[in-house]
C-alpha cells in the first residue's frame, strides 16, 4: 500500500539548557528564515528546566508568533534526548534541529529546506565541505573534532560518507528516523541517524561554525564518555551488516506520530 504525499511540514528543534541569552536574540532570526520557506512550519525549543528565563523568553516569542513553543524537560538532561522528545511532539514531515547558542546560523535553513523538499532524505549544515569552516577554534578543539569524525567513519555507508557527520544542524525526512533505536544521552544523534537510518541521499551545505556569545558550553569529559559509548554500541551492532546491505524501501505514513524507541541506561 502506498500513502499520497502530503504538504510538507516543518518542525524545527531548539534543544536549550540556559540559553536564555542567546534564545532572545536568535528565535526572532530563525522566524524571519522560515516565514520566507512557503510550508507550514513550528520551532519547538525544548528546555531542560533551566530556571534562567528561557521560559519567559519563548513565552514572549510565542506571543509574537504561536508556532513558536516552548516543551519543558524535568530531571532530564542531554541534547538527543531532547532533540527526540521534541520530535515526538509533532507530527510535521520534515524534523530539524538546530543549537540555541547562535553557533549555527539560522539563516541557513531556507538552503537545508531547499534540498529535502528537491528530494534528498537528509540535508546537513556542515563545517567540512568547501566553504564551511570553524576557524575560530583553537587546535586542540579542532585535533578532538577530527578525532570523533574518523572514528565514526568506518561506520558510515559507503555511499553515505558525509564530511560531517558530527553536525548539530540538520533537516531531515520523518520516515528516515521512524521507529529509530537512539541513545538519549550525548550530543551526536545524526551519526545515529547516517547509521542506521533509512536514508538514500544526503546533502551538505557549507556553513561557518560561529563563536559563543552567551551561556557556556556544554562539552564535557561526560559528553566525551557518552560518545565512546555510543561508538561502542553502533560498532557492536552496525558493523557487522554495515557493508552488506543497502536500505530497500518503506513505506510509512509521513504524517503519524512518531514512535521513536531509546536505548535505556
Amino acid at each position: 500500500m502506498r500513502y499520497s504525499e502530503p504538504k510538507p511540514t516543518l518542525a524545527l528543534i531548539v534543544p536549550a539548557l540556559r540559553e536564555a541569552e542567546s534564545l532572545y536574540w536568535l528565535l526572532p532570526r530563525v522566524r524571519a528564515a522560515l516565514v520566507r520557506s512557503g510550508i507550514p512550519w513550528e520551532v519547538l525549543v525544548v528546555d531542560d528546566d533551566s530556571g534562567d528565563g528561557t521560559a519567559a523568553v519563548v513565552h514572549a516569542a510565542s506571543a509574537r508568533d504561536a508556532r513558536i513553543r516552548l516543551l519543558v524537560r524535568q530531571g532530564e538532561r542531554g541534547l538527543s534526548g531532547a532533540i527526540l522528545h521534541g520530535w515526538r511532539q509533532t507530527s510535521a514531515s520534515i524534523l530539524g534541529v538546530m543549537d540555541a547558542d547562535l553557533q549555527h546560523p539560522p539563516e541557513l535553513l531556507p538552503q537545508l529546506l531547499d534540498q529535502v523538499l528537491a528530494g534528498y532524505d537528509l540535508a546537513i549544515a556542515s563545517r567540512y565541505v568547501p566553504g564551511g569552516s570553524c576557524a575560530d577554534w583553537n587546535p586542540l578543539r579542532r585535533l578532538v573534532s577530527l578525532f570523533a569524525i574518523l572514528s565514526a567513519l568506518p561506520l558510515l555507508r559507503p555511499w553515505l560518507r558525509v564530511c560531517d557527520p558530527m553536525s548539530g544542524f540538520f533537516l531531515v525526512r520523518r520516515p528516515v528516523v521512524e521507529n529509530g533505536l537512539y541513545q538519549p544521552e550525548g550530543f551526536k544523534l545524526l551519526l545515529e541517524i547516517l547509521v542506521t537510518g533509512r536514508i538514500r541521499s544526503v546533502a551538505e551545505i557549507p556553513f561557518h561554525f560561529g563563536r559563543r556569545r552567551a551561556g557556556f558550553s556544554k562539552a564535557t569529559l561526560r559528553v566525551a564518555w557518552d560518545y565512546l559509548r555510543l561508538l561502542a554500541r553502533l560498532y557492536r551492532t552496525c558493523w557487522p551488516v554495515r557493508h552488506s546491505y543497502a536500505p530497500a524501501p518503506v513505506d510509512v505514513p509521513p504524517q503519524s506520530v512518531l514512535p521513536l524507541r531509546v536505548v535505556k541506561k
